[in-house]
């Protein structure tokens, strides 16, 4: 009798479905990873993080920049102050 192939398959039934969609559709090439990750998944989220922040200030007036800053100090001092 064969032996099968040493590849193992996960055990858990979402991750194994996953994978043999993967394995269908990309035709036996393997997709390309960084550090564990999708690389066009990666791109895609750096493209969107590198331009997100600038364009969200300009966008709002200046008032509505001090209150999000406000906000965002009484979060992070609030704790420690003891009134």
């Amino acid at each position: 009798m064969p032996k099968r192939s040493s590849k193992k398959r996960s055990k858990d039934l979402n991750l194994l479905a996953a994978e043999l969609v993967a394995d269908a559709i990309r035709d036996g090439r393997p997709m390309p990873k960084i550090n564990g990750k999708n690389a066009a998944a990666v791109a895609l989220g750096r493209k969107g993080g590198l331009k997100g922040g600038k364009a969200r200030a300009q966008s709002l007036s200046a008032r509505k920049r001090q209150e999000i800053a406000c906000k965002a100090a009484q979060a992070r001092w609030g704790k420690y102050r003891k009134e």
